[in-house]
């Protein structure tokens, strides 16, 4: 698998209306666009610091995965996702052949129309990864 960058960091939020002010007011970062991705049940917001992208995300219904990450108590940054150049795919096909547990087994869209997949934490040193493909 070849990794060229970090895409994002996923950062939960319970209202991306009350958590903008701090990243654009005191930070001095942008927001560029905000979507809803209603298969994930989450809205997401995108900001640039640098050449990495923060994700912000709202869940939009009590049974988001955001949502229940949030109920256990859990705040801030989600996960982090890595640009994949060689394809999601061959990724995750290398990934399940190296024994990782696999959240996604296939490629699905996400947000700004990525193709993307989790590997399950459990076997990823407890970090949430994604992988990403333009």
């Amino acid at each position: 698998m070849k990794i060229s960058r970090i895409e994002h960091l996923g950062i939960a939020v319970p209202s991306i209306e009350e958590a903008l002010p701090y990243f654009e007011n005191v930070l001095g970062l942008k927001c560029y666009a905000v979507e809803e991705v209603a298969d994930q049940k989450v809205k997401t917001a995108f900001l640039k610091c640098g050449e990495v992208k923060l994700e912000l995300l709202e869940p939009t219904s009590p049974d988001s995965t955001i949502q229940k990450w949030l109920d256990k108590g859990n705040h801030g940054v989600h996960h982090v996702a890595f640009c994949i150049e060689d394809g999601v795919s061959n990724a995750l096909a290398e990934c399940e052949s190296k024994g990782l547990r696999l959240i996604d087994k296939a490629p699905r869209k996400g947000a700004e129309n990525l193709n993307i997949a989790f590997l399950h934490p459990k076997s990823t040193c407890g970090i949430l990864t994604e992988l990403c493909e333009q």
